[in-house]
């Protein structure tokens, strides 16, 4: 983006009512984010961020994109299963739907970008309380996957809930690294947010359940499979031992929080905690060292805690800040769920075809080719089995082939929407 585009998209930033979600307003919005989405991403892939951060700084849209974050995460567990129960709730619903399904993921890729930087992290202010909180319950859901807890949302129709869940999953991933920035910052973090991360959501205990079952990996077949860069990869036997990105958030975070002499002196040693941390040892081996060499340190704090029984907490804490996002939210439309949903099915999500062919017209513009192909980490893939692809819709632009037998054979699924874009 030109620098003058970027800085009028920051600006036109702002908050927005639950009950508008998914409205023309918020459409408007959800298309500057993605913008300055990906224009976050191109940017900080040839190094050159900083004036985004700047602008999010100089304006203090921070505070803005988190209190979008939490109103998506409410409006998908408190008005969603209430509209879908709704008799006029019909399957043309889907296309607005998605959109807002992954308006969240958009806002936390967003984050994820810029809150590298310490400035970032400071100009978040008291809402930073509110995206500790957002992080915790993500890695909560991280964590059940081991368990088979569902987490997902119920939504119809089916196709739609394997997008959410796949969508969920990825959004926790992203909350883990924002997370991980953010206890790289814990020196300047508000006293109640350091607080809040060691002692009432007690984090270090979170990130070692992460360590022992490790969502981002699987045994399918026989086959070792990882979770990077957005897809599922089967990893090759020499390449088992290799520490993922994933692996490396974890670590890191953990670092922070029990190497640091401040988090040390607010965190409670009981025995419980003190157990559940010692587990670590198991999994420091010289292998994963020579990878990350910071947890020799790691090593040989656990190894002193072992044989030690560090003093308890002071309690020099006295008034400590709660978020407020969240439960202003909450208290200003609790008992209006269904309501809100019998408005939204009304004026949001029952649109008319010209309507949806509108909708098509400006996600063609957001989305341009090029950009989408900058984007991508991988060469195109077939649409139908998968094969590297050199050959794309002509029509639509947006689907890809390996062969025409495989564009014919896909053709009959791939038409409403073919016809919707072109």
């Amino acid at each position: 983006l030109p620098p003058a585009e970027a800085e009028a998209l920051v600006q036109a930033l702002q908050g927005v009512e639950l009950r508008d979600i998914g409205g023309q307003g918020w459409l408007r919005q959800h298309e500057y984010v993605e913008k300055l989405n990906m224009h976050g991403i191109l940017s900080a892939s040839a190094g050159q961020e900083q004036l985004l951060t700047e602008l999010l700084v100089t304006h203090t849209k921070i505070p803005v994109l988190i209190g979008e974050l939490i109103s998506v995460e409410i409006w998908k567990h408190k008005v969603f299963p209430v509209l879908c129960q709704l008799e006029d709730f019909k399957p043309r619903s889907t296309f607005p739907i998605y959109v807002v399904l992954h308006h969240e993921a958009s806002i936390i890729n967003l984050l994820e970008t810029v809150f590298f930087h310490k400035e970032i992290c400071e100009s978040a202010e008291d809402s930073i309380l509110d995206l500790i909180d957002y992080c915790h319950r993500k890695l909560t859901l991280l964590a059940a996957r081991s368990t088979k807890a569902q987490t997902a949302v119920p939504v119809v129709p089916q196709e739609l809930q394997k997008q959410a869940e796949a969508m969920e999953f990825e959004i926790s991933l992203k909350a883990l690294s924002v997370l991980r920035f953010i206890t790289d910052q814990v020196e300047s973090l508000p006293l109640s947010a350091l607080t809040r991360m060691l002692n009432t959501h007690n984090l270090p205990c979170l990130l070692v359940e992460l360590v022992e079952h490790c969502p981002w990996s699987c045994w399918e077949a026989g086959k070792l499979k990882k979770f990077e860069n957005g897809t599922w990869h089967v990893v090759p036997p020499e390449d088992q031992m290799k520490m993922t990105k994933l692996d490396g958030q974890v670590w890191l975070a953990l670092l922070s929080l029990l190497l640091s002499p401040e988090c040390q002196r607010k965190y409670h040693f009981d025995g419980f905690n003190k157990g559940q941390l010692l587990k670590l040892r198991a999994f420091l081996t010289d292998v994963l060292i020579d990878q990350l060499p910071n947890l020799v340190e790691m090593q040989r704090f656990l190894s002193y805690l072992a044989v030690t029984d560090p003093a308890p907490p002071k309690k020099d804490l006295i008034l400590e800040q709660v978020p407020v996002i969240w439960d202003h939210i909450l208290k200003k439309n609790s008992g209006k769920w269904e309501a809100i949903a019998k408005h939204q099915v009304k004026h949001t999500f029952s649109p008319t075809e010209e309507e949806l062919k509108l909708q098509a017209r400006r996600w063609a513009q957001t989305y341009s080719l090029d950009m989408m192909e900058a984007l991508a980490p991988d060469k195109p893939r077939c649409r139908v089995c998968g094969a590297e692809a050199a050959k794309r819709c002509s029509r639509c632009r947006n689907e890809w082939y390996c062969t025409r037998t495989c564009q014919v054979q896909h053709w009959q699924k791939h038409k409403p929407a073919c016809n919707l874009m072109a």
